[in-house]
C-alpha cells in the first residue's frame, strides 16, 4: 500500500494537482493538510468522478484535513476526543487494517507567541490521543505537517535557525515524545543520513536555492517497520506554476 502526505495550501487552488498527482504516484492513501476550504466545498464530485473514497474536516481561511483513499475507509474521527479545539487540524480512519491518522500540527509563530504555547498544549493533546491509539491499533500510520524539523540535518542552515519556531528545543522534544510512544519515522528508516526537505519558503527564492526544512514526516508503529519498502519526498509538484510551499511525502508498505 503506498501512503502519502501533502499540504497543498488550498485545496480550491492545488485541485487540479492533486488529481494530477493521484494520477501519476498511483497512491493508494493520500492525507492532505491546509485545505482551506468548509465542508460544503469540499470536491466531493471531483474525488468521486476519479473513483476515491474520502473523509474531510474542512475549514475556511486555514486550517482542514482530509484522508482520499483507493479503498473505504471505516470509523472515521474527526478532532481529537476531549479536546475543545476549534481549529480543524485532525482526522483518522482505519483502511485495509491499518489505522491512519492525518495531522496539522500548529504552526506556532515564533518561540515568544501565545501561538507557540497553543502549539506546546496542541503536541500534548496529540501525544495523549495517539497514545490511546497504539493501545487498539498496533497497526498505526501517523502523517502530516508537523510543523516541527527534528534535528539540525532536516535544516537547511541550523546555526539560522537554532531556537527559531520549527526548529526550537521544546518542539523538537515534543517530535521525540512521539516517538517514544513507539513510533518511528519512517523517513529515516530508508534514508538514514539524507539530507532532503518537504517545505521551502515562497520568499527568497527558497526552493531554487535548496533552503528548505523537513517537516512532514510519515510516522508508523514499530510492528510496521519491517513492512516498508521505500519512504521518499517528492519534489516535483514544488516546481508547478503556483505551487504549494509543501511537497509530498510517500511511503510503500507490503502490506
Amino acid at each position: 500500500m503506498k501512503i502519502a502526505t501533502w499540504n497543498v495550501n488550498s485545496l480550491k487552488v492545488r485541485l487540479p494537482q492533486v488529481l494530477d498527482w493521484l494520477k501519476y504516484s498511483q497512491c493508494d492513501v493520500l492525507a492532505l493538510q491546509e485545505l482551506k476550504i468548509d465542508n460544503d466545498n469540499f470536491p466531493k464530485e471531483e474525488f468521486n468522478a476519479h473513483g476515491y473514497y474520502f473523509a474531510f474536516n474542512g475549514q475556511k481561511t486555514y486550517n482542514g484535513v482530509a484522508i482520499v483513499s483507493k479503498f473505504p475507509l471505516g470509523n472515521i474521527q474527526y478532532d481529537i476526543p476531549g479536546f475543545d479545539d476549534p481549529q480543524k487540524r485532525v482526522i483518522s480512519a482505519t483502511i485495509n487494517e491499518v489505522r491512519i491518522v492525518c495531522v496539522y500540527v500548529v504552526n506556532g509563530e515564533s518561540v515568544t507567541s501565545d501561538k507557540f504555547t497553543y502549539k506546546m498544549t496542541w503536541l500534548d493533546k496529540l501525544y495523549n490521543f495517539l497514545r490511546k491509539e497504539i493501545e487498539v491499533n498496533s497497526k498505526l500510520v501517523v502523517l502530516g505537517d508537523f510543523n516541527v524539523a527534528p534535528k539540525d540535518i532536516d535544516v537547511y542552515n541550523p546555526l539560522a535557525w537554532q531556537n527559531q519556531v520549527l526548529c526550537s528545543i521544546p518542539e523538537r522534544e515534543g517530535f521525540d515524545k512521539l516517538l517514544s510512544l513507539g513510533l518511528v519515522d519512517s523517513f529515516r528508516v530508508v534514508n538514514t543520513d539524507e539530507v532532503a526537505y518537504t517545505w521551502w519558503d515562497y520568499r527568497s527564492f527558497a526552493f531554487k536555492r535548496k533552503m528548505g526544512l523537513r517537516i512532514d514526516h510519515i510516522l508508523v508503529t514499530k510492528p510496521l517497520v519491517p513492512e516498508i519498502i521505500n519512504c521518499e519526498i517528492d519534489i516535483m509538484p514544488r516546481k508547478h506554476e503556483r505551487p504549494s510551499d509543501h511537497t509530498p511525502v510517500i511511503l510503500t508498505l507490503r502490506c
